[in-house]
This record gives structure tokens, C-alpha cells and sequence, in this order.
């Protein structure tokens, strides 16, 4: 894709810039006066996003023009007309210039110096920046002075789009545009729309070198093998990529080129809620001066953090610098992976504990990406949802799921990788009936998968799913790993898999062009 110029109002807007890559003590001092947050009694500013807790999704729009009209999944991207982006930057640059002040980040996405991006974030707040500056990667002084940005994204919470003048969907807008290399982000607070518009760009541009994007989490053992974990939030890709013994990659976005794996960020977005030092000794003591709470309730009188309180959303969070993790591997780059884990958090309470995958049941599951949208993550989900969600991250995958699957597919043969499924979901009954699975247990499935622990030879098939089960593993209650019997009513079970499984069928309808063998590794009804 041809670069295209940027257009004069951004080019104004950058010239008149008040404060450009500031140190987060600078940018700490500015959001306190600017009345944005609170410091925290752990050093963390503590912030709150209004409305928007969460992505919204349903406002988030490629523009559709002669670059992206046949490039672009529209089976599972939204579209919007280039007038409507032109208007709404020409609005948004003319809001942000009116701004006492405005914050610019500049850097990188991608670990990788080979591959990564070029960036550049406007910010009206100056927290939003302080978020960009945790999250992406920090350019040297060098590095900064020659900094040519391939991507700009403007931020600005206060300027609301009207849709009926605007053409949006809600005062809310999230709007990327591949020609102009721009992304328009307005009405919303929620940060998270920053990170993972970037994910999202580098989604596009990746595979046209060959890359493998991914929405997972790594580590590395002192062996230097690495392993991933695929998932949607809330289905534990950080806190199980935050482990003892091993070195953490990064939490949430990686590459896998030919040489090996590299993060695209350089800092951690971890979920909150119910986080405990005893649990999540890693995250817990990463949160920080410096460190970001979003929507984190904090006591008037002591200023201690309330991870339990979840009254303004489940979806609380931290944003926090690898910098600032005890294990954290910098640079960010691991070595081929020898395992792969799928996590899904599974409301239901039908899939197993954990099964061991062909490669042709990893592709299957890859591009099914069951899971539940857990409360809080987006915008009007209050409980556990199912729902398939391909790549395990199809809001942020542009591009066909085939061409991410063809791309996987290749490198799991390659490295001849073990790939495993861990539900991180619920057992003995569905969400409201069962329980969810503890925690303990699944940091034990996941120890014995990294380390081999599994014998080949005793594993039980599962006859309406074709997962291949074991019997035992080390410090797991034997009677859980096989889920029906955790199930008090064994009729029951059966009956809510072959539901189950009937809605993966349905679902993977959508890939009639994949492979015969990738087809016939689903469920066995």
C-alpha cells in the first residue's frame, strides 16, 4: 500500500503540539492539575473513563475506499465513507487546537526493529498519554529525533460526534483509515480503543510480510522455550503468562516471523478485578508510580485500591511498563515456540479442563475461537455470553480469518509445536449452576503441558468433541478432568455438548473454503 501524505489539519495540529514524549513524572504532574485522577497509595494514578468502560465495537468503522474495498473482510469489519472520516478529522483537529494543552507520544509498535511501526498518539488527556507512553514502545533520544511516524492516531474523549450531521452510529467513534494512516478516536475515554487500534493496523500490515499477528500472550522458560497463549479478555492470558520461573514476553500482542516471536507492545493492560497479591503476586507488584488504574475503585481516606469493588465495572484494569514486571524479558523477543494454549473461558461448563490437539483440531479451534464475552469487556455485557470470536480475536483481524489460519497452520508444522485447550471457564454446570474453574488447577494443567508432563498413551477421547483427554495430571483432582463427571446430572452434560457442539458446526459453516481435513476436526456429531 502507497504511503499516503498527511493531510494539512493533522499537520497543523502536530506543528502547534504542546508537549511531545514527556516523562511520566511530567505527565503524573500534568494529569493531577488537570484534575484527570488521583494518586493511589501504591504510587498508581487512579483514573475513571465515564461512560465507556469497555470497547464499543458497534462504533468502530474502516473507512471504505479504492484501498481497502477488496482487501478488507467486510463479513466481519464494519465500513464508513471517506466524507464522513475527512469531516470528522477537519472537526476533531480544529477541537484539539483549540486545547489549552494536548499531549503527542511518539514510538514504536513491535519489538522486532525489523518489523515494527512507527507511531505517533495526539492525546487530550495527558493520562491517555501517560498510557501510550506504558504501552508502546519508547523511542531513544536518537531514535526519537529521527522518529518518522507511518500512523497517527488523535484521541480526544471530550469531542462527541453528532450521527445525525456526522453519519456515526453514537456520539462514540473509533475510525481507521489505511489510506490517509490515520485513526480517529472521540467521545470514548476507554484507552483500550488506543492499544487496539494498533493491534489492529499491524493485523493488516503484518501478513503482507509474512508475519503471524497473534492475540496472545508469551513467556519464555530458562531453557529459552517459549510458549503462547491465545485467548479473548478474561480467559487468563495474563495472569497465566505472568509465571513463576518463567520470563514474560508480553501480555496480550505478539508476531511470529521466521526467526521467532516478538511482543508488539511494551507494557501490560491487565485486568483488576479480584486481583490479589497471593494470587497475582506479578501484576500486583507491577502496579506502580507510573502505573495507569482505569475504573479502579480507590477509598477517600487512605487511597488504597479496591480490587474487589467492581460497582463501576468487572472491567477494571491496570496499564503498567514491562519495565516495571520482576520477570519481564527485554528486549521482547522469544525463540520458536514449542507449545501453544488456547484458553477459553467456557460458560457452559462442557469443555474439558484441558485436551491435547491434533493440528488439524488446532486449526479448527483457532479459527472457531469459542469463548464467553465476560461482564464489563464491551459495552452492555453484564454475565458470561457465549460466543465464537475467530483468531480469538476477530474484532481486531481485518484481513480473511483463512489467510491468519493458513498462516498458524504453517508454522505449528514447522516447529512441530504442541498445542493444547485449557477452559479457564466453568466446570460441574453452566455459568449460575457450576463453579469456575480454580485457578490453582489451571496454573498446575498449565505447568504439566509446558513440561511434558502428559502421558500420550492413557488419553481418553472425547465422543461428541474428538478431544483427546488425559486421565491424570499432577496436582488436578482426577475426577474434574473429565467433565462429566464434575456434572451432577451426566444426562444433562450430554445434553447442553451436543448443543454445544451443534453451535460449533454451525459456525464454522462460515469457512466452507478451508480445508477438508480442518473441517472434519470438529465436534463428532
Amino acid at each position: 500500500m502507497r504511503k499516503a501524505s498527511v493531510p494539512t489539519p493533522v499537520s497543523q495540529l502536530l506543528e502547534s503540539s504542546s508537549f511531545i514524549n514527556l516523562s511520566a513524572p511530567e505527565l503524573i504532574e500534568c494529569a493531577l492539575r488537570n484534575q484527570e485522577g488521583i494518586l493511589a497509595n501504591n504510587g498508581a494514578l487512579a483514573v475513571t473513563t465515564g461512560k465507556y468502560t469497555g470497547r464499543s465495537p458497534e462504533d468502530r468503522f474502516f473507512v471504505k475506499d479504492e484501498w481497502t474495498s477488496e482487501t478488507i473482510d467486510w463479513s466481519r469489519n464494519q465500513h464508513i465513507n471517506e466524507s464522513v472520516f475527512l469531516s470528522l478529522l477537519k472537526k476533531m483537529t480544529q477541537y484539539l487546537n483549540h486545547l489549552h494543552e494536548k499531549y503527542v507520544f511518539r514510538g514504536f509498535a513491535g519489538a522486532d526493529a525489523r518489523y515494527r511501526l512507527s507511531i505517533q498518539v495526539v492525546n487530550e488527556y495527558a493520562w491517555q498519554n501517560l498510557f501510550c507512553s506504558q504501552l508502546f514502545i519508547k523511542p531513544t533520544k536518537q531514535e526519537l529525533m529521527h522518529h518518522q511516524p507511518e500512523f497517527t492516531i488523535l484521541s480526544a474523549p471530550g469531542f462527541k460526534a453528532n450521527p445525525s450531521f456526522d453519519g456515526t452510529r453514537s456520539e462514540a467513534f473509533i475510525i481507521i483509515s489505511l489510506h490517509h494512516r490515520i485513526v480517529l478516536i472521540g467521545g470514548t475515554a476507554y484507552a483500550g480503543e488506543i492499544k487496539k487500534s494498533v493491534f489492529t493496523i499491524l493485523n493488516f500490515l503484518l501478513p503482507q510480510k509474512g508475519v503471524m499477528p497473534m492475540h496472545c500472550s508469551a513467556n519464555v522458560d530458562q531453557n529459552r522455550r517459549t510458549a503462547l497463549f491465545f485467548g479473548l479478555s478474561g480467559t487468563g492470558k495474563t495472569t497465566l503468562s505472568h509465571a513463576h520461573g518463567r520470563q514474560l514476553i508480553g501480555d496480550d500482542e505478539h508476531g511470529w516471523s521466521e526467526d521467532g516471536v516478538f511482543n508488539f507492545e511494551g507494557g501490560c493492560y491487565a485486568k483488576t478485578i479480584r486481583l490479589t497479591r497471593k494470587d497475582e503476586p506479578q501484576i500486583y507488584n507491577s502496579i506502580g508510580f507510573g502505573a495507569i488504574l482505569e475504573n479502579v475503585a480507590i477509598s477517600n481516606e487512605t487511597r488504597v485500591p479496591d480490587y474487589i469493588d467492581a460497582r463501576t465495572t468487572e472491567n477494571t484494569r491496570a496499564a503498567y511498563s514491562l519495565a516495571y514486571v520482576a520477570n519481564a524479558r527485554i528486549p521482547s523477543i522469544g525463540t520458536h515456540p514449542d507449545t501453544i494454549i488456547f484458553l477459553t473461558a467456557d460458560a457452559c461448563g462442557v469443555l474439558p479442563p484441558i485436551s491435547l490437539l491434533t493440528p488439524e483440531q488446532a486449526i479448527y479451534h483457532f479459527l472457531s475461537g469459542y469463548t464467553s464475552k465476560l461482564s464489563g469487556t464491551e459495552r452492555g455485557i453484564i454475565k458470561p455470553e457465549a460466543t465464537f470470536s475467530t483468531c480469538f480475536g476477530a474484532p481486531f483481524m481485518p484481513l480473511s480469518a483463512l489467510t491468519y489460519a493458513k498462516l498458524l497452520n504453517k508454522r505449528i508444522k514447522q516447529e512441530n509445536v504442541n498445542v493444547f485447550l485449557i477452559n479457564t471457564g466453568w466446570i460441574g454446570g453452566p455459568y449460575g449452576v457450576g463453579s469456575r474453574i480454580n485457578l490453582a488447577y489451571t496454573r498446575a494443567m498449565v505447568t504439566a503441558a509446558l513440561n511434558d508432563r502428559f502421558d500420550r498413551s492413557t488419553q481418553f477421547t472425547d465422543p461428541i468433541f474428538g478431544l483427546h483427554l488425559p486421565l491424570s495430571c499432577p496436582d488436578v483432582p482426577g475426577n474434574i478432568l473429565l467433565p462429566w463427571q464434575s456434572w451432577h446430572d451426566r444426562a444433562a452434560y450430554e445434553c447442553a455438548a451436543r448443543q454445544l457442539a451443534k453451535h460449533f458446526q454451525n459456525n464454522f459453516r462460515q469457512f466452507k473454503d478451508a480445508p477438508t481435513e480442518w473441517i472434519n476436526a470438529g465436534p463428532l456429531i
